[in-house]
């Protein structure tokens, strides 16, 4: 079942890449001035109308007086409010579904080789009982890709289209550069950048697991359990940062600040909620 509810995870944000990835024209600049009319029933789609324009008009309007950089800094804060109660369904959700793996594998290496209508049905009604007797929804987990893959593809679609972020630099370099092309005009700033927004986001990955491999030691060890090894996690994360390093390099580093502040409040966000709810809620 957690191996399944994994594999969805990934086509999901396959999928969620695929459709919401941005039709809007290159040279379509949106202003201060753009308004909702054009967005709504010009070329666009609803997607673009209705999450990239506002946060493209929020940049436009926060950055003459806080500057392009804080900007972002402050959109990206309070997309993670606007979504904090879900994340944190979300995180407690995973994190008990890692609590109870152990009986999970004790389960399904019970079934083992048993490919009988008869003990799938067994298995999967066990199953049921222990997600029922810890108050876990096996598919709760999944409720953060829903919010960070749309938001993600609204953020990059608001940075290449709002005007704010095309005409302000960095120190006197454009953010509508990308890293790549940073190296190319020795423009270092824009790649420390993007090592910073990798190392942060590597961070903020493994972050619930480190989190959850403390807990596991400060509890008794009971007779037959086994730690439990989820090498798919692994590589769905490692996937996930490489498709994550891989699009930064190529987009404007604006895209890489957005990150790097976003993987940085997700870090604090994480250890809050691991602090304030599952340690309270795990059992």
């Amino acid at each position: 079942m957690t191996r399944l509810l994994k594999n969805k995870k990934l086509i999901l944000s396959l999928i969620v890449l695929v459709s919401l990835s941005g039709c809007m024209a290159t040279d379509f600049i949106i202003t201060l001035d753009t308004p909702f009319s054009t967005m709504w029933s010009g070329s666009n789609s609803w997607f673009e109308a209705l999450f990239v324009f506002p946060l493209a008009q929020a940049l436009n309007w926060l950055t003459p007086y806080v500057t392009v950089t804080g900007a972002i800094i402050l959109c990206t804060i309070l997309v993670k409010l606007l979504t904090f109660g879900l994340t944190v369904k979300s995180t407690v959700a995973s994190q008990k579904m890692q609590t109870i793996q152990p009986e999970l594998t004790k389960i399904q290496a019970k079934y083992a080789g048993k490919n009988d209508n008869e003990s799938k049905m067994k298995m999967s009604q066990e199953m049921n009982g222990l997600y029922a007797k810890h108050n876990i929804n096996p598919f709760g987990a999944i409720g953060t890709m829903f919010i960070q893959f749309p938001v993600i593809i609204a953020m990059y679609t608001a940075v290449q289209h709002a005007s704010a972020v095309k005409t302000s630099s960095l120190f006197g370099y454009a953010l509508s550069n990308s890293p790549q092309q940073a190296i190319s005009a020795g423009q270092w700033l824009f790649v420390i950048i993007f090592v910073l927004m990798g190392v942060s986001q590597f961070v903020s990955m493994k972050l619930p697991m480190w989190l959850n491999k403390a807990k596991a030691k400060k509890q008794p060890v009971r007779l037959g359990d086994k730690p439990a090894k989820a090498p798919n996690t692994d590589m769905m994360m490692y996937t996930s940062m490489g498709m994550i390093l891989f699009f930064a390099f190529t987009w404007p580093t604006a895209m890489s600040l957005y990150w790097f502040v976003s993987s940085a409040a997700q870090i604090a966000q994480t250890y809050y909620i691991q602090k304030a709810y599952i340690e309270k809620e795990v059992v």
